[in-house]
């Protein structure tokens, strides 16, 4: 069995295979100094892990290994678990010296070696190489055939499939909530459907390297989602290289191209000398493409050529470069869409599509709301070395300002965080009051046109989606409820996400919904459509 790379083994200390004094060990079959003297099986380093009240053991078995294998350092490792057979001790025990090893599959092989220890100790060994806390695969050794003589047996590697073991499965479980508050950057999330969708995650970030696309709105947490990936990735060692993050809309034409893929010295005016690129320098780590819809179809159809055969070429290079990277995609657009209107590829658009996320507005998670300020208080900590509260009148009166139906946040979290920023910042000794919720209340009507009648809200919406001053003719009712409509309109990049943000109660009392469907028929009332409500919007008001 060759290896390129060096070969580490993990294994246990026989208390009793391992065993042996005099010339007479030597026609006897150790099964830890056995597995270094098979000349196809050439082992670098060997970590052995032994209990310490046998330590004279364990350095005597380094000491033969080192006679049969000079080329493999013997490592010893003391296991003070106290009882062998107390299976969550033992895990425990194993599960830290896993957490705290520097493993590096890219340079080194591993093998974990389970002839040796207890019965628990291999089953613990079993559960921790299936569920790639040791990154490697097991080896299995067997005694010679005759009784008597040096002959170091048989030996066999095997891969591991065995995710239906659940043994641990209490163990298992605090990780992956550890996991999942990487995902959520540690703030608690008490919506059933984000709680939902981050579990998936967690599951897709931990086991596929296929592209993550995530979906939102502006300031839904896309790039902070996409930091938490890399960082559950690279806690499970599924990536070793660099997270690389670019915003797509800052970035077009050659520009977009030399960002991306690199150039070589005077492929264009001001190319001095050569670029490696965004692609090459996200080598063995994550690439981050935020607003992924903005790429030319030059760049897409370079992004796709890169993404199925990991090479591409740089701008004005005649030779091919290569890069192994993991995507994530997130964008704010409809790319559905964008591929009927010819703006998006369609290939690259299924390319990236096997593993979609949609982050939900903070308009959609108001139960959330409570939490992240919370965090966005303590973040203010962090960054100034002021703690600041809140007075419990306070931070009833905003809750019930942010959950409720004027909490427009059209920007979300980026609104949330400047909000609480403003409040942290000029709260007087230290600690939020209502008057300045109050007064913060009143801004954002004004910012968000939510302005009580007679305030200084803006324009109506109704009057500029409806054409020559027929809101007017609307009864005040029906004036009202539509102008709540269009301002969820306004910030949603769907008509679906519109409907969910708009039906987001009932539908919940329903066992088929279809909330685009149900916001197409209301704004049919007034005859209005999505696409004309959208650019009557998004138009400049004069």
């Amino acid at each position: 069995m060759e290896h390129a790379k060096p070969l580490v083994v993990i294994g246990l200390l026989g208390t009793s295979l391992d065993r042996g004094t005099g010339v007479q060990r030597w026609e006897r079959w150790r099964p830890s100094v056995a597995l270094c003297q098979h000349d196809d099986l050439v082992v670098s380093r060997f970590e052995l892990v032994y209990p310490t009240a046998f330590r004279a053991l364990a350095a005597h078995v380094q000491d033969d290994i080192g006679h049969v294998s000079p080329e493999t350092v013997v490592r010893l490792h003391a296991d003070s678990t106290p009882d062998a057979w107390d299976f969550e001790s033992v895990y425990a025990s194993l599960h830290d010296f896993a957490r705290a090893y520097p493993f590096d599959p890219d340079r080194e092989d591993y093998l974990v070696h389970i002839t040796t220890g207890s019965h628990v100790a291999q089953i613990c060994l079993f559960l921790l190489t299936e569920s790639r806390h040791i990154p490697g695969r097991l080896v299995q050794t067997s005694p010679p055939r005759r009784s008597r003589g040096i002959a170091p047996g048989a030996y066999q590697v095997i891969d591991l499939d065995l995710s239906r073991y659940d043994r641990i499965a209490s163990r298992f479980a605090t990780d992956a909530l550890d996991e999942r508050a990487i995902l959520t950057s540690g703030i608690e999330t008490r919506n059933a459907a984000f709680q939902a969708m981050v579990a998936q995650l967690d599951r897709v970030a931990t086991r596929s390297d296929a592209p993550v696309l995530l979906l939102g709105p502006t300031g839904a947490g896309k790039s902070r989602m996409a930091r938490r990936i890399y960082d559950l990735k690279k806690a499970r060692r599924r990536v070793r290289g660099p997270l690389v993050e670019v915003n797509c809309a800052t970035i077009r034409g050659d520009a977009a191209m030399s960002a991306l893929f690199g150039h070589i010295r005077g492929a264009f005016t001001g190319a001095a000398h050569d670029r490696p690129g965004l692609l090459r320098t996200a080598d063995q780590g994550v690439l981050f493409l935020d607003e992924i819809g903005e790429l030319g179809r030059d760049e897409q159809a370079m992004l796709l050529r890169a993404l199925e055969e990991k090479r591409f070429l740089p701008l004005g290079g005649d030779r091919e470069v290569s890069s192994d990277f993991q995507l994530i995609a997130g964008t704010n657009r409809d790319l559905a869409q964008a591929v009927r209107d010819g703006r998006f590829r369609d290939d690259l658009l299924a390319r990236i599509n096997l593993w979609t996320f949609r982050l939900p507005g903070l308009a959609e998670r108001p139960e959330d709301i409570a939490p992240n300020l919370a965090y966005e208080l303590e973040q203010f900590r962090q960054r100034t070395g002021d703690a600041v509260t809140i007075s419990a009148e306070a931070r009833a009166l905003f809750l019930e300002f942010a959950e409720g139906p004027e909490g427009r946040w059209p920007g979300n979290f980026r609104d949330l965080a400047a909000v609480t920023t403003r409040l942290a910042t000029l709260a007087p000794g230290g600690r939020i009051t209502v008057g300045q919720v109050q007064a913060e209340m009143a801004a954002l009507r004004a910012l968000w046109g939510t302005a009580p009648a007679g305030g200084r809200g803006g324009p109506s919406l109704v009057d500029v989606v409806l054409p020559d001053g027929q809101g007017a003719d609307l009864d005040r009712f029906d004036r009202v409820q539509l102008e709540d409509v269009l301002s969820v309109c306004r910030t949603a990049p769907t008509l679906s996400a519109a409907g969910r943000a708009l039906f987001e109660r009932s539908r919940a009392r329903k066992q088929s919904v279809n909330d685009a469907d149900r916001l197409r028929k209301y704004l049919l009332r007034f005859g209005l459509e999505w696409a004309g409500v959208r650019a009557a919007l998004s138009a400049p008001q004069a």
